[in-house]
């Protein structure tokens, strides 16, 4: 048992030497750190053609035989794709080594805490994976971000339009005046162009790379348009009217929940403040539910029903406009 710890404190060792190099590299190099950002800017995570024929390699990691192993693995073109979406301009290597350098200072900081290698290695998992957290909750918050800014910027391009601009320079607008995301992704589509890919080919990879609906209607619109004409401006001001009215009535709705959920969030915490509080005057009253086997199916049986409950409540609650 010794062994495995001592190799488990070796192997932790050597994956944070690792990554504290890959991190120093990077952060000491800012011309590298330049064209890094300008190339992950106008990538794609996918390895294959795209919209137009572009052709697009992206790099994983500054790591050499670590980013030759990346692009042969499918699931790594799926975290880089997440790292675009989320506005991260590391590569996937470098979350990759992090994850591994904290999961490997968990698993020792567990096994010195305590002497149980399953509280270390429960350590390791909740340190390991908070990397991949830290991603998908920045690109929840960008993709929210870009859906807030999806309305203004299609009033932008409308205005721009019936002043006499083409449809690209309405596109310019919104990527010169707008902040990020959606400048950003407005800018990445005007590249698009710029390299020879058609409109559709360009409007097409610009709702692959961003998860929103409204985006998606937006392009379906725009496709159709050209397909059959009719007045542009008109279409982007009608579609704009559209999602502020569908969040207008998304806070509507939002307050007249909140009720709901404070309900729900009493009912789910009353059970544990009220078994705390028994805990605390009378220990021995609450004693035999952890003592005896029925008291371990009662336990198990409300937790259960509880989770039941929850998944109702949050149904009941969450209305889809």
């Amino acid at each position: 048992m010794d062994i495995l710890i001592g190799v488990g404190i070796f192997i932790a060792t050597l994956f944070f030497i690792e990554g504290g190099y890959a991190v120093w590299r990077t952060l000491t190099d800012p011309a590298k750190k330049r064209v890094r950002r300008r190339l992950m800017n106008l990538s794609q995570p996918e390895m294959e053609k795209e919209e137009g024929g572009l052709e697009r390699r992206v790099l994983m990691s500054e790591v050499p035989w670590l980013n030759r192993i990346l692009q042969k693995l499918d699931w790594s073109r799926k975290t880089t794709f997440l790292l675009e979406q989320a506005g991260i301009q590391r590569p996937m290597g470098f979350f990759l080594l992090l994850s591994l350098v904290l999961a490997g200072a968990g698993f020792f900081a567990g096994s010195w805490i305590t002497a149980s290698h399953l509280v270390a290695l429960f350590f390791a998992a909740i340190l390991g994976v908070f990397p991949f957290f830290y991603i998908l909750s920045k690109r929840k918050r960008r993709m929210a971000k870009f859906e807030r800014q999806l309305p203004e910027a299609l009033e932008l391009m409308a205005r721009a339009l019936k002043a006499g601009h083409a449809f690209t320079g309405g596109l310019k607008m919104v990527a010169d005046e707008m902040d990020e995301p959606i400048g950003l992704e407005f800018d990445k589509t005007l590249a698009e162009i710029s390299f020879g890919i058609e409109i559709t080919g360009a409007l097409k990879n610009l709702s692959r790379r961003v998860d929103c609906p409204d985006l998606r209607f937006f392009v379906i619109s725009i496709l159709i348009q050209r397909e059959t004409g009719g007045n542009l401006a008109e279409i982007l001001a009608n579609i704009s009217s559209l999602i502020w009215e569908r969040f207008k009535l998304h806070g509507r709705i939002r307050v007249l929940s909140a009720e709901g959920k404070f309900s729900a969030i009493v009912l789910i915490a009353l059970p544990f403040l009220v078994g705390s509080l028994l805990g605390f005057l009378n220990p021995v009253y609450l004693k035999v539910l952890f003592t005896d086997p029925l008291g371990h199916l009662m336990i198990g049986f409300a937790l259960v029903m509880m989770v039941m409950g929850i998944l109702v409540m949050k149904k009941m609650v969450a209305i889809k406009v």
